[in-house]
């Protein structure tokens, strides 16, 4: 029998609340190694609050986050530095610096948390920019660029510091159908060449079906399905249906109809 390798990242039993708005309800939660985890669900439904927790942006009010085995969820603001170094997130907007170039964005990570000289960062940022196939583009501003190739520079960003895991907030969203598959191919390349582990917040199926390893629905702050992605191409459940398929529910023709 193999070792056991325990998960890189686990939520234990997790809930939020903002006032009466429960955002997060028990959730439990384990990402494996190496794999890519999709999450999904409808807007409201607790995606971005989960992040936020595993990076240690949001504090749960019950329950316990663990990255590598070290619960973090109780860590002071200057012990989470070091492991955050260890993540990449790709924000849903890029979050580009406007007054910064394509290259001084992608340096940036290293220039505030490492300790190499500027030929060695300008190396680096160059050599994640040609992951991403846009090595070249090094003096252009963000506003001289397209909205895919600004996903592009900020991927490069967020793989500056070779982290060991990264977080793709709706990675898809805003872009052409032929952009976001260059998106999930990288996205699949990075797996490939860098061995990361990957945790993908999205609504775009295509995406889902293409990158996951393993997909997870979310429903009012809890986890109502968590199989492979084919599982979820002829699931009947009616809540995994509606999303999957993108059809409005009967509360929603409802309110419609009463408008």
């Amino acid at each position: 029998m193999p070792p056991y390798d325990p998960p890189l990242i686990e939520l234990k039993h997790v809930s939020k609340r903002f006032g009466k708005l429960v955002v997060l309800d028990d959730l439990s939660l384990s990402l494996n190694r190496g794999e890519t985890t999709v999450v999904i669900g409808e807007s409201g439904t607790g995606k971005s609050v989960m992040l936020k927790h595993i990076v240690g942006l949001i504090r749960p009010d019950e329950g316990e986050v663990w990255f590598d085995g070290q619960r973090i969820d109780q860590l002071p603001e200057r012990d989470l530095v070091p492991i955050r170094k260890r993540m990449g997130f790709l924000f849903q907007m890029a979050a580009l610096f406007d007054s910064l170039t394509v290259g001084e964005n992608v340096a940036f990570p290293l220039t505030e948390h490492s300790k190499f000289d500027q030929a060695k960062i300008d190396e680096i940022a160059s050599e994640k920019l040609r992951m991403v196939g846009l090595d070249g583009l090094q003096e252009r501003r963000p506003g001289q660029i397209s909205g895919g190739q600004k996903k592009r520079v900020a991927l490069a960003r967020a793989i500056a510091l070779d982290p060991e895991v990264v977080f793709y907030d709706e990675p898809t969203t805003g872009l052409d159908p032929v952009r976001a598959d260059v998106i999930n191919e990288l996205i699949l390349k990075l797996k490939r060449e860098l061995s990361v582990t990957s945790l993908v917040v999205t609504h775009d199926m295509v995406s889902a079906f293409k990158v996951g390893d393993r997909v997870v629905m979310l429903d009012r702050g809890k986890i109502i399905a968590d199989h492979k992605p084919d599982w979820f191409k002829t699931c009947d459940d009616p809540r995994v249906r509606r999303f999957v398929d993108g059809k409005a529910g009967p509360e929603d023709l409802e309110a419609l109809e009463n408008d």
